[in-house]
């Protein structure tokens, strides 16, 4: 395989820049080329130090429109991920929409200047998940983004949803997080318990522990292990992964557990609520505590204390038994239109915010929180 080949990406996917960085300081790019069914790790030069707590950038999308050449309809934000040392933010983009959409990844500096990352100019190596669910799986995931060209406009309980139904194979890698200093990759896989979270270590090897994992799903009143993690993040240290899926329940996942030695069921700590897909999930610190962040399709920011978290039993009864527990506590934030997240530093999360017919990149502050 050619260098040209193994830099280009060819889908856009979830993307992730890791914390810990060389003595020369520089970092790794880690993208996931979903069709491909690899994971890609570039290797970025060293990035100027800065403490800015702030990048903004107003009417994002026309500007990745002009950058890329194209209308800004087929502009898609596929991920976000920030650099530890600059506070470079780089996003993961979709130039169209449909299988034909090219993958591009974009970079935007501390003072809000916006870049093409030359992909191909940068040491890389690659993953490959031996996996993956095959082009011709009959086997579907639901989106409810209303992203994909597929999308349908649906209606149930009154509540109005855009609704596609994609191959398994669109849902091979959905999040990717660092963990006790590996990679984390969500997805879906081609075994018959589909939902799988992938232990791998850097550099590549060719080695990986990828463990299939089962949930209790409140909202759907039954064990499933089909359903799909749309977003994860550290917890407790690095000694566990908290996980968000649609309809929409949070999970909690031993790391320990996750060693590809078989079935593991999470701990459903909490239930966000029905008909509703979750696109991030960050953690902060506010007052000496911990918080997480839950973006998603149908209701503002949800503000979730992390101190619960520990002591909350598994949730195990539907959401329609007069007993049921909806788990830890929630706030809703007055945040409407966001949607991927990253983690400018304990205090920041830089986030994509629909607004006014377009998306902007924006800055809030923990303190306002």
């Amino acid at each position: 395989m050619s260098l040209d080949t193994v830099s280009t990406v060819q889908s856009a996917g979830p993307l992730l820049v890791s914390p810990e960085t060389s003595p020369g300081g520089g970092a790794v790019l880690f993208v996931a080329d979903v069709s491909a069914a690899r994971i890609l790790a570039f290797e970025l030069p060293p990035e100027d130090p800065t403490t800015a707590s702030e990048v903004r950038v107003d009417r994002l999308g026309a500007k990745l429109a002009s950058l890329l050449g194209v209308e800004r309809d087929d502009v898609l934000i596929r991920g976000i991920a920030t650099h530890p040392v600059s506070r470079a933010v780089y996003l993961s983009v979709a130039r169209g929409r449909g299988r034909q959409a090219g993958a591009v990844v974009v970079r935007v500096s501390a003072a809000g200047e916006v870049s093409i990352v030359e992909l191909d100019e940068l040491p890389v190596t690659f993953f490959e998940l031996d996996d993956a669910p095959a082009s011709d799986d009959d086997r579907q995931d639901a989106l409810l983004d209303g992203s994909d060209e597929a999308s349908e406009p649906m209606e149930f309980n009154g509540v109005k949803l855009d609704i596609a139904r994609v191959p398994l194979a669109r849902s091979t890698v959905t999040d990717l997080a660092w963990i006790g200093g590996e990679l984390v990759v969500a997805g879906m896989s081609n075994e018959e318990f589909s939902s799988r979270l992938r232990r791998i270590r850097y550099p590549f090897d060719g080695s990986a522990e990828a463990t299939s994992v089962e949930i209790f799903h409140v909202d759907h009143g039954r064990y499933e292990t089909e359903s799909p993690i749309r977003s994860l993040t550290s917890f407790g240290g690095g000694s566990g992964i908290l996980a968000t899926y649609t309809c929409t329940p949070v999970v909690y996942f031993a790391l320990d557990d996750l060693d590809g030695k078989g079935l593991v069921r999470g701990r459903t700590v909490a239930e966000l609520g029905p008909m509703n897909q979750p696109f991030s999930i960050v953690s902060y610190d506010r007052d000496g505590e911990e918080f997480l962040l839950v973006s998603n399709t149908r209701h503002p920011l949800l503000k979730i204390p992390a101190a619960p978290i520990a002591g909350q039993s598994h949730l195990d009864v539907p959401i329609a038994d007069p007993g049921a527990s909806r788990g830890v506590p929630r706030e809703n934030l007055d945040h409407p239109g966001v949607t991927y997240m990253a983690a400018l530093d304990r205090g920041h999360i830089v986030v994509i915010q629909d607004e006014d017919g377009d998306v902007n990149l924006r800055t809030l502050a923990a303190e306002a929180l």
